[in-house]
Protein backbone atom coordinates (compact mmCIF):
# COMPACT_ATOMS: atom_id res chain seq x y z
CA UNK A 1 0.00 0.00 0.00
CA UNK A 2 2.91 2.46 0.98
CA UNK A 3 4.70 1.63 -2.15
CA UNK A 4 1.66 2.37 -4.45
CA UNK A 5 0.78 5.62 -2.56
CA UNK A 6 4.77 6.58 -3.19
CA UNK A 7 4.26 5.46 -7.13
CA UNK A 8 1.14 7.87 -7.30
CA UNK A 9 2.85 10.57 -5.05
CA UNK A 10 0.41 10.91 -2.72
CA UNK A 11 1.64 11.59 1.33
CA UNK A 12 -0.76 10.55 4.07
CA UNK A 13 -0.62 11.29 7.58
CA UNK A 14 -0.62 7.35 8.01
CA UNK A 15 -3.63 4.34 7.39
CA UNK A 16 -6.04 3.41 9.41
CA UNK A 17 -8.98 0.61 9.79
CA UNK A 18 -12.45 1.33 10.55
CA UNK A 19 -14.80 -1.35 12.40
CA UNK A 20 -17.58 -1.30 9.61
CA UNK A 21 -18.08 -4.25 11.09
CA UNK A 22 -20.11 -3.09 13.47
CA UNK A 23 -22.50 -1.94 11.36
CA UNK A 24 -22.77 -4.42 8.44
CA UNK A 25 -20.61 -6.45 5.90
CA UNK A 26 -20.16 -3.44 3.38
CA UNK A 27 -16.48 -2.97 2.87
CA UNK A 28 -15.09 0.12 1.39
CA UNK A 29 -11.65 2.47 1.51
CA UNK A 30 -11.66 6.02 1.67
CA UNK A 31 -9.51 9.40 1.95
CA UNK A 32 -10.17 11.85 4.31
CA UNK A 33 -8.69 14.94 5.58
CA UNK A 34 -7.14 17.82 3.46
CA UNK A 35 -3.82 19.17 2.03
CA UNK A 36 -0.73 17.03 4.85
CA UNK A 37 -3.22 15.58 7.03
CA UNK A 38 -4.80 13.25 4.09
CA UNK A 39 -5.27 9.94 6.27
CA UNK A 40 -6.08 6.84 4.38
CA UNK A 41 -8.87 4.36 5.99
CA UNK A 42 -10.14 0.77 5.10
CA UNK A 43 -13.16 -1.32 6.91
CA UNK A 44 -12.18 -3.84 8.35
CA UNK A 45 -14.36 -5.70 6.41
CA UNK A 46 -12.54 -4.98 3.33
CA UNK A 47 -9.29 -6.33 4.60
CA UNK A 48 -11.12 -9.66 5.92
CA UNK A 49 -12.49 -10.45 2.34
CA UNK A 50 -10.24 -9.31 0.16
CA UNK A 51 -6.70 -10.74 -0.89
CA UNK A 52 -3.45 -8.25 -0.63
CA UNK A 53 -3.88 -7.45 -4.14
CA UNK A 54 -7.24 -7.06 -4.01
CA UNK A 55 -6.70 -4.14 -1.53
CA UNK A 56 -4.24 -2.60 -3.20
CA UNK A 57 -6.19 -1.99 -6.19
CA UNK A 58 -9.37 -1.01 -4.53
CA UNK A 59 -6.93 1.69 -3.69
CA UNK A 60 -5.77 2.19 -6.44
CA UNK A 61 -8.99 2.81 -7.70
CA UNK A 62 -9.27 5.56 -4.86
CA UNK A 63 -6.27 7.20 -5.61
CA UNK A 64 -7.64 7.23 -9.43
CA UNK A 65 -10.06 9.86 -7.98
CA UNK A 66 -7.38 11.74 -6.28
CA UNK A 67 -5.14 11.49 -9.22
CA UNK A 68 -7.57 12.81 -11.67
CA UNK A 69 -8.74 15.77 -9.27
CA UNK A 70 -12.77 13.71 -9.06
CA UNK A 71 -13.26 15.23 -6.02
CA UNK A 72 -12.51 19.27 -6.77
CA UNK A 73 -14.49 18.58 -10.34
CA UNK A 74 -17.25 17.29 -8.39
CA UNK A 75 -17.24 20.43 -5.57
CA UNK A 76 -16.67 22.87 -8.16
CA UNK A 77 -19.95 21.50 -10.07
CA UNK A 78 -21.81 21.49 -6.90
CA UNK A 79 -20.63 25.38 -5.97
CA UNK A 80 -22.25 26.58 -9.35
CA UNK A 81 -25.30 24.47 -9.16
CA UNK A 82 -25.81 26.02 -5.52
CA UNK A 83 -24.89 29.78 -6.99
CA UNK A 84 -27.34 29.28 -9.91
CA UNK A 85 -29.73 27.97 -7.54
CA UNK A 86 -29.65 30.67 -5.13
CA UNK A 87 -29.21 33.62 -8.10
CA UNK A 88 -32.83 32.27 -9.19
CA UNK A 89 -34.81 32.08 -5.66
CA UNK A 90 -33.36 35.81 -5.00
CA UNK A 91 -35.40 36.76 -8.39
CA UNK A 92 -38.48 34.30 -7.76
CA UNK A 93 -39.03 36.20 -4.71
CA UNK A 94 -39.53 39.34 -6.22
CA UNK A 95 -42.01 37.52 -8.66
CA UNK A 96 -45.68 37.47 -7.85
CA UNK A 97 -46.24 34.89 -10.02
CA UNK A 98 -43.97 32.65 -8.32
CA UNK A 99 -46.62 32.60 -5.05
CA UNK A 100 -49.65 32.59 -6.91
CA UNK A 101 -48.00 29.62 -9.00
CA UNK A 102 -47.93 27.90 -6.06
CA UNK A 103 -51.00 29.02 -4.38
CA UNK A 104 -49.82 31.74 -2.08
CA UNK A 105 -51.02 34.74 -2.03
CA UNK A 106 -47.78 36.86 -3.18
CA UNK A 107 -46.52 39.45 -0.31
CA UNK A 108 -43.30 40.90 -1.86
CA UNK A 109 -43.16 43.49 0.53
CA UNK A 110 -42.18 40.71 3.24
CA UNK A 111 -41.10 37.91 1.17
CA UNK A 112 -39.82 35.41 4.10
CA UNK A 113 -41.88 32.34 2.49
CA UNK A 114 -39.82 32.15 -0.86
CA UNK A 115 -37.03 30.14 0.48
CA UNK A 116 -39.37 27.76 1.74
CA UNK A 117 -41.36 27.43 -1.23
CA UNK A 118 -38.27 27.30 -3.49
CA UNK A 119 -37.37 24.14 -1.01
CA UNK A 120 -40.56 22.67 -1.47
CA UNK A 121 -40.42 23.07 -5.42
CA UNK A 122 -37.10 22.35 -5.96
CA UNK A 123 -36.73 18.12 -5.95
CA UNK A 124 -39.70 18.26 -8.94
CA UNK A 125 -37.76 20.13 -11.18
CA UNK A 126 -34.04 19.01 -9.74
CA UNK A 127 -35.30 15.62 -10.69
CA UNK A 128 -34.60 15.72 -14.39
CA UNK A 129 -31.07 16.99 -13.25
CA UNK A 130 -30.31 13.86 -11.45
CA UNK A 131 -28.95 11.85 -14.64
CA UNK A 132 -26.79 14.31 -15.48
CA UNK A 133 -25.03 14.61 -12.24
CA UNK A 134 -25.32 10.79 -12.03
CA UNK A 135 -23.79 10.45 -15.64
CA UNK A 136 -20.51 12.43 -14.90
CA UNK A 137 -19.87 10.34 -11.46
CA UNK A 138 -20.26 7.06 -13.34
CA UNK A 139 -17.60 8.51 -15.82
CA UNK A 140 -15.23 8.78 -13.00
CA UNK A 141 -15.65 5.65 -11.85
CA UNK A 142 -14.82 4.37 -15.07
CA UNK A 143 -11.79 6.85 -15.24
CA UNK A 144 -10.89 5.60 -12.18
CA UNK A 145 -11.04 1.79 -12.60
CA UNK A 146 -8.83 2.52 -15.76
CA UNK A 147 -5.88 4.40 -13.20
CA UNK A 148 -6.52 1.35 -11.02
CA UNK A 149 -5.44 -0.95 -13.47
CA UNK A 150 -2.29 1.01 -14.89
CA UNK A 151 -0.96 0.88 -10.91
CA UNK A 152 -1.93 -2.63 -9.89
CA UNK A 153 -3.42 -5.78 -11.17
CA UNK A 154 -6.55 -5.16 -13.04
CA UNK A 155 -7.63 -9.01 -12.68
CA UNK A 156 -7.26 -8.39 -8.97
CA UNK A 157 -9.44 -5.19 -9.27
CA UNK A 158 -12.19 -7.05 -11.14
CA UNK A 159 -12.10 -10.32 -8.44
CA UNK A 160 -12.61 -6.75 -5.32
CA UNK A 161 -15.50 -5.79 -7.29
CA UNK A 162 -17.46 -9.04 -7.80
CA UNK A 163 -16.71 -9.47 -4.04
CA UNK A 164 -17.51 -5.95 -3.16
CA UNK A 165 -21.20 -6.53 -5.17
CA UNK A 166 -22.01 -10.13 -3.85
CA UNK A 167 -21.00 -8.56 -0.08
CA UNK A 168 -23.35 -5.33 -0.47
CA UNK A 169 -26.35 -7.83 -2.17
CA UNK A 170 -25.83 -5.70 -5.39
CA UNK A 171 -27.48 -6.71 -8.75
CA UNK A 172 -24.64 -7.37 -11.64
CA UNK A 173 -27.22 -6.66 -14.03
CA UNK A 174 -29.99 -3.90 -12.76
CA UNK A 175 -32.68 -2.20 -15.40
CA UNK A 176 -30.40 -0.13 -17.69
CA UNK A 177 -32.59 2.78 -17.66
CA UNK A 178 -33.03 2.96 -13.98
CA UNK A 179 -29.11 2.38 -13.57
CA UNK A 180 -28.74 5.84 -16.15
CA UNK A 181 -31.20 7.85 -14.32
CA UNK A 182 -30.15 6.94 -10.35
CA UNK A 183 -26.53 5.26 -10.43
CA UNK A 184 -23.65 7.08 -9.62
CA UNK A 185 -21.71 3.96 -9.99
CA UNK A 186 -21.91 1.81 -12.73
CA UNK A 187 -22.95 -1.89 -12.07
CA UNK A 188 -20.51 -4.40 -11.75
CA UNK A 189 -21.27 -5.45 -15.24
CA UNK A 190 -20.66 -2.77 -17.39
CA UNK A 191 -17.17 -2.18 -15.20
CA UNK A 192 -15.97 -5.66 -15.85
CA UNK A 193 -16.48 -4.92 -19.45
CA UNK A 194 -14.54 -1.71 -19.21
CA UNK A 195 -11.58 -3.09 -17.79
CA UNK A 196 -8.24 -3.09 -20.02
CA UNK A 197 -8.10 -6.91 -19.36
CA UNK A 198 -7.45 -8.98 -22.68
CA UNK A 199 -7.98 -11.96 -20.90
CA UNK A 200 -9.60 -12.42 -17.47
CA UNK A 201 -11.32 -15.52 -15.23
CA UNK A 202 -12.93 -14.80 -11.83
CA UNK A 203 -10.48 -16.18 -8.96
CA UNK A 204 -12.15 -19.59 -7.92
CA UNK A 205 -12.90 -20.10 -4.51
Amino acid sequence: VQALMRRCGFAAKGLFVMDGSRRSAHGNAYFTGLGSAKRVVFFDTLLAKLTPGEVEAVLAHELGHFKLRHVPKTMVGLFATSLAALALLGWLAGQSGFYAGLGVPPNLSAPNDALLLFMMVLPSFTFFVSPVMALFSRRHEFQADAFACEQADGRDLANALLKLHADNASTLTPDPLYVRFYYSHPPASERLAALPLPTWKPATA
